[in-house]
């Protein structure tokens, strides 16, 4: 490709694009990542840590999706004003470092779920290398430990505005509450973790979930799970029965329509 600019969050996939491209282009790849309210703190901090084992070029940038209506709105259709947005930042950046192609860490098991973000990579240009390369999760996880990337095993992750139903809007506020709770509940020990929001009268509820396999130690940290609910503004605070699963908001999805449960 010549000259990449990567789109990068921190995340395994993303770093391994990050990782080859460095190997390959040297200082001709940067990896950039977009920096806002609905990013985890933590994520931002992790990022560019990964970023200097690789060795790359790391820029942090400001996206202003949430000065965006139709994104605070919340609609089913929410990851692709996000990404219509991370991209217009890129393609400012890509003009600015005078780079050739924007790209990004897609791979094939993406291609399951309910992604409008995907349309916005595709109106943007964007390529997708692990998707060319036919990479599913598991293959870039190997192949990043083949590379000694420390994020080989990462939990998959997302923005903290997944965390919110559609339809209930997404304000900095109750991205904060999201982001405080979930801190405190990797300190308690707990890797793969969800703060679900919701909306309970004029009050919220905090659905929890966590991988199955630490379903017994969130159990034991119960009390103080409920604690660091309240202390983050949540009244109420539950713990999910049927544990973590990916984009569980979308359970509520046909197609691409709201449907009452």
């Amino acid at each position: 490709m010549g000259s990449v600019l990567v789109c990068y969050s921190g995340g395994v996939d993303s770093a391994f694009v990050l990782a080859v491209a460095h190997e390959v282009l040297g200082e001709r790849a940067i990896g950039m990542t977009a920096v806002s309210p609905s990013l985890a703190p933590f994520e931002k901090v992790a990022a560019i840590e990964i970023a200097k084992q690789i060795g790359a070029r790391h820029e942090l940038v400001e996206s202003n999706e949430l000065d965006d209506p139709s994104y605070q709105a919340n609609n089913p259709d929410r990851c692709f004003h996000c990404k219509t947005e991370l991209y217009t930042v890129a393609a400012r950046k890509q003009a600015e470092w005078r780079l050739a192609y924007i790209v990004n860490g897609t791979n094939t098991d993406d291609l399951g779920d309910y992604r409008p973000g995907l349309e916005a990579a595709k109106n943007a240009g964007a390529r997708s290398p692990l998707l060319e390369a036919g990479f599913d999760k598991a293959m870039v996880r190997a192949a990043a430990a083949e590379l000694g990337l420390a994020v080989w095993d990462k939990p998959a992750s997302a923005c903290l505005s997944s965390r919110i139903p559609f339809g209930t809007q997404v304000t900095r506020e109750r991205l904060a509450q999201i982001a405080a709770l979930e801190a405190r509940l990797r300190s308690m020990g707990l890797r793969q973790v969800r703060v679900r929001w919701h909306e309970v009268g004029k009050s919220s509820l905090a659905r929890v979930e966590v991988d199955k396999a630490e379903m017994a130690s969130a159990f034991e940290h119960a009390a103080e799970i409920v604690a660091a609910g309240k202390d983050a503004g949540f009244a109420y605070v539950t713990l999910d029965l049927a544990g973590y699963r990916m984009g569980s908001h979308n359970e509520v999805l046909v197609g691409r329509s709201l449907r009452v449960v």
